[in-house]
């Protein structure tokens, strides 16, 4: 562990209206760290993830931006509805002045967690920290051990959120060499209902830092969550992000998460399907180019019985980048009765661009469907050759195959807007559309 990592914990402020229980919890994030250090290639969760250039950065806070943050800067990550509920965060502290919180149905609570702490503590305590455990990576536990600010949402029961709610998460040009540690949770209860978007971007393409996220949620009895997850940091920067989801009976669980920016980046998907007849639906799209690395790490536990999971992750990696999937699906004894299935597919448009895939099922239950695959490969030679043979030039052809390759995940998105914006995104990066 650096020495600056241990001062800037040593330097956390212990004065304020923040619970007696939160000291005790950063404790231990911080000497679970100082135990484990940041893994390395021999540690075989992380054999394929090289983070050299992470452990060799003597990381610092970050700090407030030097030049302020407008809201055209934000534009581009409002979906062309800017009254929707939305809390901005800037260098890893909430900015009230970029944030918008209507009015919403009663009894629900959208803050940030710095305030929820101070004045709901009632309502985090139960959760936080119960769900990502921090030993559950070196990373979790150094989040747990800068726990300051992040996300609140707190949905009571039979809510019903009409509109999705925002998280962006703003790093700006003057944080090379910093880092952040945004902490959120949401815990929606039983009968609720929402949608959640949740963005993490970097101002400037040429900033190096390090955002390390953890977000937990937990899902009641029929409760019902939509989660979308946007990654677009910069180019050089590094995102270590971990999600856990704890669902409760009859709830339904949806993710979408899209990877395109960071120099190295890795996500961390866990859901726990934890009570008779919950339902999990994981669906992953990244684009990666040049250099960089990519990491999707899924785990679905099943551990009661007639439950159903259902995933599909995609890459598309160009140049020499490379993308690694790891997917776990576990069914215990007690799962009778599971019905899973998970599938990753990669498409290669450089014979320098590489993938490591590894889907994996556990079952130890024998009334169940389960089924896992993988494919990896290059564009098709057929369709490719039938757009030529109608006039359309290689090139636009290729593109629009490997737009389509993404489109199948990409429809997924059940928030109109959110998937319309996501569509014109990916347009734009596989050079669809210019601009």
């Amino acid at each position: 562990m650096s020495d600056t990592i241990r001062r800037a914990f040593d330097a956390l402020p212990t004065a304020g209206k923040v619970p007696a229980w939160l000291a005790p919890l950063r404790r231990a994030g911080m000497d679970r760290f100082a135990e484990v250090g940041f893994p390395g290639t021999r540690d075989e969760e992380w054999r394929f993830t090289p983070i050299a250039p992470i452990t060799r950065t003597p990381f610092a806070p970050a700090t407030p931006p030097a030049r302020p943050v407008g809201r055209d800067d934000l534009a581009a990550f409002t979906f062309g509805h800017p009254e929707w509920p939305s809390l901005v965060f800037v260098n890893g502290r909430l900015a009230p002045e970029l944030s918008t919180v209507p009015a919403l149905p009663a009894g629900v609570l959208l803050t940030s967690l710095a305030e929820a702490l101070a004045t709901h503590p009632d309502l985090v305590e139960p959760h936080l920290a119960r769900q990502a455990d921090p030993e559950a990576t070196p990373f979790t536990a150094l989040n747990a051990a800068f726990i300051q600010d992040g996300a609140f949402l707190h949905v009571p029961k039979d809510a019903d959120l009409k509109d999705p709610v925002v998280l962006v998460f703003v790093t700006t040009p003057d944080q090379g060499g910093r880092m952040s540690h945004p902490r959120n949770l949401v815990v929606v209860e039983p009968g609720a209902r929402a949608s959640l978007v949740e963005i993490y971007v970097g101002l400037d393409h040429g900033a190096a830092y390090l955002t390390n996220a953890v977000t937990e949620v937990v899902l009641r009895a029929n409760a019902w969550l939509e989660h979308t997850r946007i990654q677009r940091e910069s180019e050089a920067a590094w995102h270590m992000a971990f999600s856990h989801v704890h669902q409760d009976r009859d709830s339904h669980y949806r993710s979408f998460a899209l990877a395109m920016g960071a120099s190295i980046s890795r996500h961390n998907l866990h859901t726990r399907l934890d009570a008779p007849n919950t339902e999990a639906l994981l669906y992953g799209l990244s684009i990666a180019h040049r250099d960089q690395l990519v990491d999707n790490h899924t785990a679905i536990y099943h551990v009661q019985p007639d439950c159903r999971s259902w995933e599909m992750y995609k890459a598309i990696l160009d140049d020499r980048a490379r993308g690694v999937f790891n997917g776990k699906v576990l069914v215990t004894p007690e799962a009778q009765k599971t019905d899973a299935k998970q599938t990753n597919r990669t498409l290669l448009l450089s014979p320098e661009a590489k993938i490591d895939t590894k889907p994996q099922l556990e079952i130890f239950a024998d009334d169940v469907k389960c089924t896992h695959g993988a494919t990896v490969g290059y564009l098709d030679e057929l369709p490719r050759f039938y757009f030529t043979s109608r006039g359309i030039p290689a090139d636009r052809a290729e593109k629009l195959l490997t737009y389509a390759f993404a489109a199948e995940v990409l429809d997924e998105v059940r928030v109109d807007a959110v998937r319309a914006e996501l569509d014109r995104v990916i347009r734009r990066r596989l050079g669809v559309v210019e601009g």
